[in-house]
């Protein structure tokens, strides 16, 4: 006589393959966020090289916030209907709007095509921040449902350091910095597997029955676990969630906004305020090795290498943020890490005015780097699954990402504009007064969340 076989719940089956498999594929919109950030800061010193007169401060800027424009629209606006609709359609439709963006600057190799594309890729990958996160917190067990979600995060470091690793390899190899165009077929590989990846993808069994589904909520689970697995019928609602107008929603989840927006806004100057012109910040602050008579392309090829050196300690500090995230208090962890970005900041800072030898300098960048993804980096990304509820995640968590990509704007608009007129030591003060501003939110409103 067979035995029959035991069913399994989400919020309490083991991890398996499939779970690691879901976080892969979460992840990659991880990865190609920073990953299109790293390129951009790359192309910009290209295109200095090509266009006479060379890109003004203030187009730089543009240029470089013109992604993080598109993610803080995309997030909002792709989180809520997300909420409404289901993530599995958007989940698609992300990365083919990136795809198709990318193709298009490709084919036409222009400024202007370039700022509209990047707009549009953003915009998609506003969606991935709010979605990944979303379809990771409500498929793993309760046990693992935030580590996971910083796992998938990591896939940031990965972007960093794939993208640097490759457009350094191109550029030694380019000849001209009329080639950067050819930079965009990183974002076409990547896309394209983010899109075979996800054809054989399901809505999220939890959203499913948050809206009343019941039927097809069993069914998704048991297409991405197998036939044994059910999700809790106990915990549908009465009736489907009313989805309340934003400005509602922000007044009713005030403290929570703050507390999961403002710092997350505060930890985007760092990420890609600095992360976007780290190749021009390292040639700023003189910390290339490079002869005296190279080329403007060697020098651009030269900062590409220190970067990609510095973005190899990324990955080492979300792995850190990791072991800590269910030893630690998150905010504890957020706190502190923004606390110690300041600190290295202010030794790059006296590394650079008092002459120190240069791999105090390079130091002090990668610990800067390393607290960064140990706390803000990391923490910012895992706070909203745990403050909000399912039926508010993809507002709240596209509220907050939103409000992120604000302060990366803003950080990725001006860090060219005062490094212009008031140098490399105002771009460092302002970045230390405002790691220890996300520092001072993260403690002041760290009750809105029940560790």
């Amino acid at each position: 006589m067979a035995t029959e076989k035991k069913i399994e719940y989400l919020s309490t089956m083991p991890m398996g393959w499939r779970h690691y498999w879901i976080v892969f594929v979460g992840s990659l919109g991880q990865l190609i966020g920073t990953g299109l950030a790293t390129l951009v800061g790359i192309i910009i010193p290209m295109l200095q090289l090509v266009l006479h007169p060379e890109l003004s401060s203030w187009m730089q800027g543009l240029i470089g916030a013109m992604d993080l424009i598109g993610i803080a629209v995309g997030s909002v606006i792709l989180g809520r209907l997300s909420d409404r609709y289901g993530y599995l359609f958007f989940f698609r439709f992300c990365p083919a709007l990136v795809l198709v963006a990318s193709l298009v600057a490709l084919i036409f190799p222009n400024v202007p095509v370039l700022i509209v594309c990047l707009f549009v890729m953003g915009f998609g990958i506003g969606g991935e921040y709010s979605l990944d996160s979303d379809y990771i917190s409500e498929l793993m067990p309760d046990r693992w449902k935030f580590l996971m979600v910083g796992v998938a995060k990591g896939g940031c470091a990965f972007g960093n350091i794939l993208v640097a690793a490759i457009c350094w390899i191109m550029i030694l190899h380019m000849g001209a910095p009329e080639s950067w165009p050819r930079l965009l077929w990183i974002m076409v590989g990547i896309t394209t597997l983010m899109i075979i990846c996800r054809i054989r993808f399901w809505q999220s069994p939890k959203w499913l029955l948050d809206h009343g589904e019941n039927a097809k909520a069993q069914a998704a689970a048991k297409h991405f676990f197998g036939p044994n697995v059910e999700v809790v019928e106990g915990d549908k609602p009465a009736t489907p969630p009313v989805q309340e107008p934003i400005g509602r929603f922000v007044a009713k989840n005030l403290k929570q906004v703050i507390l999961t927006g403002v710092p997350w806004a505060c930890e985007g100057l760092g990420v890609y305020g600095i992360g976007v012109f780290l190749p021009i910040l390292v040639m700023a602050l003189g910390i290339e090795h490079i002869p005296a008579n190279a080329t403007g392309l060697e020098h651009v090829a030269s900062s590409v290498e220190v970067t990609l050196w510095i973005s190899c300690i990324i990955l080492p500090g979300f792995l850190l943020g990791l072991w800590l995230i269910n030893k630690c208090k998150l905010t504890g962890i957020q706190s502190w890490g923004f606390l110690l970005c300041g600190i290295s900041l202010v030794i790059l800072l006296y590394a650079y005015q008092l002459k120190w030898a240069t791999w105090i300098s390079i130091a002090s960048f990668m610990a800067f780097e390393l607290f960064l993804n140990m706390g803000p980096h990391l923490i910012t990304y895992v706070l909203p699954s745990k403050v909000y509820p399912v039926s508010d995640r993809g507002q709240g968590t596209g509220i907050a990402a939103s409000i992120g990509k604000i302060g990366a704007v803003l950080g990725v608009f001006f860090i060219p504009i005062i490094l212009k007129h008031a140098g490399i030591v105002a771009v460092l003060w302002v970045s230390v007064g405002i790691m220890l501003l996300g520092a001072l939110i993260t403690f002041a409103f760290r009750k809105a969340v029940k560790e």
